[in-house]
């Protein structure tokens, strides 16, 4: 069983509305981007729908970067690099829609980040596809823990196993999708999108992701 704190905004979490002076902008550019990177269901990969990189201008994620200091108290952020030089995908957008993919709770790995943030950029999106936080469940029904702490780096290392039952965990504190809502969190609490949307490019769930050590 892992350790449990339940998700507090301002501690755990933390919720920024209107982020982006032009939100519009940046999705009115990614939108007309080429150079999107395939998933699944297009291609064999574990991770659903479309990828592309980077996804904020500098100014652009220079503003989200000093919102996460100030809120967090860190005095310098990084984007690390994974085990062997593997590239994270921090500053990336992510596009998935209703059929690619389902909630799949997890956590992020504590060698390359201490905070992850999620930038909502589809106005058309449905409250229930923003992000919750979940815990164990455990079999006889007992509610467990949600955080992966040392010496475990994610929740497959605290687990010992990539494969659980459908109900292992349950839903704790769900943060709804809002246009241009920047959603800051403390990467080793297990979470997930609450559920995705759409069929289009234009329509599905599109959101910028952030891995930051600090």
């Amino acid at each position: 069983m892992l350790p449990y704190r339940k998700p507090t905004r301002g501690r755990d979490y933390w919720v920024f509305d209107d982020v982006l002076p032009d939100a519009e902008a940046v999705r009115t550019r990614t939108l007309a981007r080429q150079d999107w990177s395939e998933g699944y269901p297009h291609k064999p990969e574990t991770w659903p729908g479309l990828r592309t990189m980077p996804g904020l201008e500098p100014d652009e994620l220079a503003h989200v970067e000093a919102l996460v200091m100030q809120a967090t108290g860190a005095r310098r952020i990084w984007p690390e690099t994974g085990p062997g030089g593997a590239t994270v995908n921090h500053n990336c957008i992510q596009v998935v829609g209703r059929d690619e993919c389902e909630p799949r709770p997890h956590t992020d790995s504590r060698l390359v980040c201490r905070y992850a943030a999620v930038l909502y950029l589809n106005p058309s999106a449905p409250k229930d596809c923003g992000t919750s936080f979940y815990r164990q469940q455990m079999p006889n029904g007992a509610l467990g823990g949600n955080i992966v702490a040392a010496p475990h780096n994610n929740l497959v290392d605290a687990l010992g196993t990539r494969f659980v039952p459908s109900n292992a965990f349950v839903e704790d504190v769900r943060v709804p999708h809002r246009f241009n809502r920047l959603l800051l969190y403390s990467a080793n609490i297990i979470h997930t999108a609450t559920g995705y949307w759409g069929s289009t490019l234009e329509d599905k769930r599109m959101t910028a992701v952030f891995f930051w050590m600090a």
